[in-house]
């Protein structure tokens, strides 16, 4: 092949790579939007509805047991029939899910339709960035697989923005509606992209992998990543006893530490109840404290494009310590504002910008960084469960933390409350400091390896 031919592959090789990424990440869209709308939405809804403070906690976490379903069945559904079928399946659902909820005609029926849209954001939440990080080069399999998470803050920008939009008309059904086009984008977007070559060289499929190889990595490549893979499953055995093995045990606690610490620091309080927190805080209409939080979604969408830049440049492991220091004095200044019994004007501003300093620190560090080395950090036949068990823990630490905010709120009060989760912060950053490799610039068989060799 002359050099003309071969920079012209690899210039289409790794332009194919990138499409086929953009086009699964369009499910981290989806899971930020459905995960988001909730915080506008839900403001008319326990109007509409009469809801009481437990019930609008449980609207609001039904969409969080179904992602723990999802997240439980979707490892052996990945496995076995493949990342995009699957993928594809869970499109429909997002589906099938936006327009149940938008027709609910009750809260049985809301609880019903966000439960089919959990299930989906489950099994969507690790099977995307799986798929991603199964086709992506080590040298920019950082900032690939994170695309996935940026597309889940510009869900939730996006959540925000229909939200405020929609808030003069009360339109909180059209706020879940909306949902189906981008659901539908990702259904007819997946017909176009291939099957992850590691799955194939798993199902003994070689021929195939080399097909899909062929379009995704220059031709000098194919066959060692071939050879890679196959003899990274001779050393496999696939069951679950091998995840808690000796060697694999740490790849474990971290990810369900990870897992459970992204949720414990209290994310998803800023993501479900932001307006609500910003009302709490002196900001009284409906539309001020839904601007508001589309100001938080902004930060958190610009910050997380930052992270797809320093990645594979400073690694993970900084970005995710001094991200957590951030959030750690941005929740700690959080409470110090609420400590004044009285909202004020200045009070509402303080909280906002306290908030948009938490999820700027959020975005470059856990944000992106677990659901990255969940991706990297096991091998390949028990990737996919090992993920699944990961995402099950993050979205049952999720769940827990929705049901008991407001619940925390009026036990511990609101400077408490935030001081906690800035604790659990401070905990989160010794683990980080004293557990978690840097796997930046390594395959995925490099990392498996290094496991295997107690080199982690």
């Amino acid at each position: 092949m002359s050099s003309a031919n071969l920079a012209a592959a690899q210039k289409s090789a790794g332009g194919f790579v990138v499409k086929i990424s953009g086009i699964s990440a369009l499910a981290g869209l989806l899971f930020g939007y459905d995960t988001g709308v909730i915080s506008g939405a839900v403001l008319f809804v326990r109007e509409d509805f009469s809801l009481s403070d437990r019930q609008e906690e449980i609207v609001v976490s039904a969409v969080l047991l179904g992602a723990m379903i999802g997240a439980a069945i979707g490892g052996r559904l990945a496995d076995r029939f493949g990342r995009r079928s699957v993928l594809i399946q869970v499109a429909f659902l997002f589906t099938l899910g936006a327009i149940g909820t938008a027709l609910a005609p009750d809260t049985t029926w809301l609880g019903i339709g966000r439960i089919v849209v959990g299930i989906a954001i489950g099994i969507a939440s690790f099977t995307a960035p799986l798929y991603i990080s199964e086709i992506s080069p080590a040298d920019v399999r950082g900032k690939l697989v994170s695309l996935n998470q940026l597309m889940i803050t510009i869900g939730i920008l996006v959540s925000y923005l229909a939200d405020y939009a929609l808030s003069g008309s009360r339109g909180w059904r059209l706020m879940f509606g909306l949902a189906a086009i981008p659901a539908l984008i990702l259904l007819v977007g997946l017909l176009f992209v291939p099957e992850s070559p590691r799955w194939f060289v798993r199902q003994n499929l070689r021929d195939r992998a080399r097909q899909v190889l062929s379009r995704i990595r220059r031709p000098e490549e194919i066959e060692p990543e071939i050879s890679d893979i196959e003899s990274s499953l001779t050393q496999q055995e696939g069951g679950w006893h091998e995840l808690f093995s000796s060697n694999l045990r740490p790849a474990l606690i971290i990810g369900i530490g990870l897992a459970i610490f992204q949720q414990f620091t209290g994310i998803n309080t800023v993501i479900y109840y932001a307006p609500t927190i910003f009302q709490l805080a002196g900001l009284q209409s409906h539309s001020a404290a839904i601007l508001a939080t589309a100001g938080v979604g902004l930060v958190n969408v610009i910050l997380t494009v930052v992270a797809l830049e320093l990645l594979d440049r400073l690694g993970r492991r900084p970005l995710l310590l001094y991200g957590l220091l951030g959030m750690i004095v941005s929740l700690g200044l959080l409470g110090i504002g609420f400590m004044k019994e009285n909202p004020t004007p200045a009070l509402a501003w303080v909280s906002v910008i306290c908030v948009m300093a938490y999820v700027a620190c959020f975005a470059i560090s856990l944000g992106p960084i677990f659901w990255l080395m969940i991706a990297e950090i096991y091998p390949l036949k028990i990737r996919s469960r090992a993920m699944g068990l990961a995402t099950m823990a993050n979205w049952g630490a999720n769940l827990l933390v929705a049901l008991t905010f407001l619940s925390l709120l009026r036990l511990l009060g609101r400077p408490l409350t935030f001081w906690l989760y800035a604790f659990v912060g401070v905990i989160c950053w010794i683990f980080v400091l004293r557990l978690v490799p840097e796997t930046k610039g390594k395959t995925l068989e490099q990392i498996e390896a290094a496991w295997r060799s107690r080199d982690m």
